[in-house]
């Protein structure tokens, strides 16, 4: 698995953290930027490059997206189809995202969150696999159902058993 991650000037510091955290656990990660310090960057630059990569992407990779609250990233990946980014402030958010909704991005607020919670979050968000269950599939499925409403026709909806249906279904999105 592929993870992007990408923050502002104000989840900077987080984002090296993790990013480092990350790799020496032996994850593949992949900055999106910024790669510098530049208090006069803007949060949905970076949030929404790692949007557009997990849209795309959407069966082997994830994103994190960080900024001072979590709340403005979290809006930017959103809008992006078959992106589900989840802002969690606890481990038991992040496993609920991940369990219940099949999350693929998490939205970190780096002014809300100290190092070694945002590390737990992280990890229980990363390690904690989708529960597939019936009732998650069926609302999973109606918001790929809204998506194709709002979008047009695009690869990435699932099917009864979970699994995604590329095969049968033409991509039409550009960005």
């Amino acid at each position: 698995m592929l993870i992007y991650i990408a923050a502002d000037h104000r989840g900077f510091a987080l984002k090296e953290h993790l990013k480092n955290f990350l790799r020496e656990s032996g994850y593949s990660v992949t900055d999106l930027g910024n790669e510098k310090l530049d208090e006069n960057d803007d949060y949905p630059d970076f949030a929404a490059e790692v949007g557009m990569r997990v849209s795309r992407e959407f069966e082997t990779a994830r994103g994190i997206v960080i900024c001072a609250s979590g709340v403005g990233v979290d809006i930017t990946v959103n809008k992006f189809p078959r992106v589900r980014s989840a802002l969690a402030t606890t481990p038991d958010q992040a496993y609920d995202s991940r369990n219940d909704d099949d999350t693929n991005v998490l939205a970190l607020g780096a002014e809300y969150l100290d190092l070694p919670i945002a590390k737990k979050i992280l990890i229980t968000w990363l390690e904690t696999p989708f529960a597939n269950e019936q009732r998650f599939r069926r609302r999973i499925e109606k918001i790929s159902q809204l998506e194709q409403k709002l979008y047009g026709t695009f690869a990435g909806a699932r099917d009864e058993e979970g699994t995604s249906g590329t095969k049968e279904r033409k991509e039409t999105l550009h960005w």
